[in-house]
């Protein structure tokens, strides 16, 4: 995989919208303007936001070839190191007809999102640029009253440092999902959930490979398509997944894991680390879930972490494509074996 440039103080970073355009709405402006402002004065960064990007949600969805345009403008964008999306949404899908890939090939930058943006990271995972499966603006950025430290530590160690990643635990408490984005919540912190570490849900031993995955329900939309994943970019990998805001019932969990198995999926992969519900709604269910799919299809070997602090999750770690990594399963535990960023700037000829 091709590695992005580390980030340092100084740097410009792009805001782009390219799902939902939210982070444009009279009423949450203020919002965005408090994640850029953190950008700015936690990590020392100027911010650069694309030209579409606060267009707001009807004119966005009316003109995915513009958010296509941003993301390549920021790119091609010789001051631009960073790309952060705003938010995650529901059909950045459409995007796919405008994309050049060879953009994205050869203008490796660290870009950041969850959500649907799994959409963008699959079509840099396809251009063989690794990116980062993390923080958004208006969620992480923009927390209230303050960024969570575990978020800023595992920014600071995955995109300002060229050391490897290593070792990651779960966060110790996760923020309650819940409270509403209006001015007069702006200085409300969101009550904090106790969080445990990892569980084993299958498996033993220590297994390695690179890292794919993304939110489950838009890996399923994806099915059919050009950007799910083959058969082959699963072969030895280490499968991340979790799942949304819309809290995916046990069956239909169920129905999608068994899915994935039938077409082939948990038979290629080394191992699989789950994202913790959010709000823990489900927790109990989808552990039950996966065990059931499991020893349905006879995959009583392959290790299964659970309780990841990744994707809609807030706090959040950071886990970038393509890249090496590791479970213990034994030991409980999970690290990246490599740098997610490199010393020098690397554009591609």
């Amino acid at each position: 995989m091709i590695k992005p440039a580390k980030l340092k103080r100084g740097d410009t970073v792009a805001i782009v919208s390219l799902s939902s355009g939210l982070a444009g709405e009279e009423n949450i402006k203020w919002r965005t303007e408090q994640g850029i402002q953190r950008l700015e004065k936690v990590f020392g960064l100027r911010v650069k936001v694309m030209p579409h990007a606060l267009k707001g949600i009807e004119y966005l969805y009316q003109h995915p070839e513009k958010r296509a345009e941003d993301l390549h403008q920021a790119l091609q964008d010789e001051e631009v190191k960073g790309i952060i999306c705003a938010i995650g949404g529901y059909e950045s899908i459409r995007l796919l007809p405008y994309i050049n890939f060879d953009i994205l090939r050869k203008n490796p930058k660290v870009f950041s999102g969850y959500s649907d943006s799994t959409i963008q990271h699959l079509m840099f995972y396809r251009a063989g640029v690794s990116s980062s499966y993390g923080p958004a603006l208006l969620t992480d950025f923009a927390e209230n009253i303050a960024m969570d430290e575990y978020t800023v530590d595992y920014i600071r160690k995955t995109w300002f440092s060229s050391e490897v990643i290593g070792e990651i635990t779960p966060a110790k408490q996760i923020r309650q999902y819940g409270l509403k984005w209006e001015p007069e919540n702006q200085f409300k912190a969101r009550d904090m959930i106790t969080n445990g570490g990892y569980e084993v849900l299958n498996g033993s031993g220590k297994v390695q490979g690179h890292l794919i995955g993304g939110c489950l329900e838009t890996l399923a939309s994806l099915r059919g398509t050009s950007l799910f994943p083959t058969l082959t970019d699963f072969k030895g990998a280490i499968f991340f997944v979790e799942t949304s805001e819309e809290y995916i019932t046990p069956i239909d969990l169920e129905s999608e894991l068994r899915t994935l198995a039938t077409i082939g999926v948990f038979e290629q992969i080394n191992g699989v680390i789950v994202g913790k519900p959010q709000n823990n709604v489900y927790y109990e269910e989808y552990k039950g879930v996966w065990q059931t799919i499991m020893n349905e299809f006879g995959y009583h070997d392959l290790p299964i972490l659970y309780n990841g602090s990744f994707g809609h999750n807030e706090p959040k770690c950071i886990l970038p494509y393509g890249l090496q990594a590791e479970i213990d399963v034994n030991h409980q535990t999970f690290k990246i074996l490599e740098a997610a960023v490199k010393n020098e700037s690397n554009l591609i000829n």
